[in-house]
């Protein structure tokens, strides 16, 4: 029982805002190519490591907190497509929002950024996504207490 010993993938180099570094990541995802993507909390951004890399690459927010399409607030649940088009759950900003692979200048509010509520247009504090075999959105809408459903095609 605990034997298993583990392999440093990201960060690792004390908390901080460094590409070495992270400050208190909280969800990640790794794709097809064992690319790791982590929401790293109190950065307010969604850092990359290609395989092997000793720093990541900011693909997402990185500009302070905030709620222009360049930032993020609080990012938490993260989900990268076959295509690389990355979506995050914005969770101070009460949205959803996709970064097209190489253009992590400025992403797009595609759920939510109605202001927080509990409107069919509108999310408190979204925590998770994920996505079905017909490509519709799942949104943890946590301070709501739903799950909401939505067509993104």
């Amino acid at each position: 029982l605990g034997e298993n010993i583990g392999t440093l993938v990201t960060g690792g180099n004390g908390k901080g805002t460094g590409l070495n570094q992270l400050n208190s990541p909280t969800h990640l995802f790794v794709d097809q190519q064992q690319n790791v993507y982590v929401s790293d909390f109190y950065n307010h951004r969604v850092m990359k490591w290609k395989k092997g890399a000793k720093e990541g690459i900011v693909v997402a927010g990185g500009q302070g907190a905030g709620s222009a399409l360049t930032q993020l607030f609080y990012p938490f649940g993260i989900f990268v497509d076959t295509l690389g088009t990355l979506y995050v759950a914005d969770h101070g900003n009460h949205r959803v929002m996709r970064w097209t692979q190489g253009d992590n200048k400025q992403g797009i509010v595609i759920v939510g950024g109605n202001g927080r509520g509990a409107g069919a247009n509108q999310l408190n504090g979204p925590l998770g996504l994920s996505f079905d075999r017909h490509g519709n959105l799942y949104v943890v809408d946590s301070d709501n207490h739903r799950v909401q459903r939505v067509s993104i095609k």
